[in-house]
């Protein structure tokens, strides 16, 4: 009996202390200051277009498409890096992306860079900008294998291609360059690997004197070792408290994978903020968008 109370004690203690670090904060988003540059990273998810129902699925998509715009015009960004916005079936060519498509026409104000014919460019990681302020000048891409320039090379150990994208963009007198990445989850030395190959190409830009910002899903949290590698070619990385992944269902059951690093030359103002709130009722993706405002030299 007293094996039998301490067991349901234990399972007690354990759905507080679930209850106490899940949910939504629903703490609305401070206001952008003046003249200040509003950056946020999402990971909103891909879309499976031979399911028509079940998690994820186009039936999925059509639940969580309108929340999805809500939560992206509650960020009120002047950039949006995000990752995994790709609607894929065996065999088709990659230019489908319900995601991508529906927020451009729900939101005008805004166009894709980083983002072409996904035969010769990868357009799952496109990165939204406000073009009433910025203006694109250049993009690219490079794949996490031991072939780069190679399109959807897979990862160092065989695993599905991973990458990252990248766009320079010109805000008045200044340019900055976003780095959009999504590391793998299920291999430490993929990401390490990826890491390293992220802070060989930012070098030469770095080493130029200009700005980069490196933001996206590492897949590790604050001060692993994919932020120790980047951050040793002269980025920091923003303080991003509490949890970016919620499993789809509002857990917060550990600390925060998606982040953004900046240059000497971006500096942050305020504080880094997480919207961990539903929108229209739904979640819209298993990611809480991370944003955080910046002055550019």
């Amino acid at each position: 009996m007293k094996r039998l109370i301490a067991f349901v004690a234990t399972i007690a203690a354990a759905a507080v202390a679930l209850v106490a670090c899940s949910g939504p904060d629903n703490v609305p988003l401070l206001a952008k200051p003046a003249n200040a540059l509003r950056v946020a990273t999402y990971n909103v998810h891909y879309i499976i277009l031979e399911e028509e129902t079940g998690a994820w699925s186009v039936g999925d998509w059509e639940r969580r498409k309108a929340p999805l715009d809500a939560a992206f015009k509650t960020l009120d960004a002047d950039i949006v890096a995000f990752q995994e916005m790709e609607s894929f079936a065996r065999g088709d060519d990659g230019n489908v992306n319900l995601a991508r498509d529906y927020l451009l026409e729900r939101n005008p104000a805004f166009a894709a860079a980083a983002n072409g014919d996904a035969r010769v460019f990868p357009s799952t990681q496109p990165i939204f900008y406000r073009t009433d302020r910025l203006e694109m000048l250049d993009q690219g891409w490079f794949f996490f294998s031991d072939t780069p320039d190679v399109i959807y090379s897979r990862t160092f150990n065989g695993s599905f291609p991973a990458f990252a994208s990248w766009s320079l963009f010109r805000d008045g007198d200044t340019t900055m360059r976003v780095v959009n990445v999504h590391l793998e989850y299920k291999s430490a030395s993929n990401r390490r690997l990826s890491s390293e190959l992220i802070a060989e190409r930012i070098a030469p830009w770095v080493d130029a004197g200009e700005n980069v910002m490196v933001i996206g899903d590492l897949n590790a949290r604050a001060g692993g070792v994919p932020q120790q590698i980047i951050g040793a070619k002269g980025l920091k990385f923003v303080d991003v408290q509490g949890s970016t992944y919620h499993l789809n269902y509002g857990l917060n059951l550990f600390g925060a994978i998606d982040h953004i690093g900046v240059t000497d030359g971006i500096m942050q103002v305020g504080e880094t903020q997480v919207l961990r709130q539903k929108f229209l009722g739904e979640w819209p993706t298993d990611h809480y968008p991370v944003v955080a405002d910046f002055v550019v030299e």
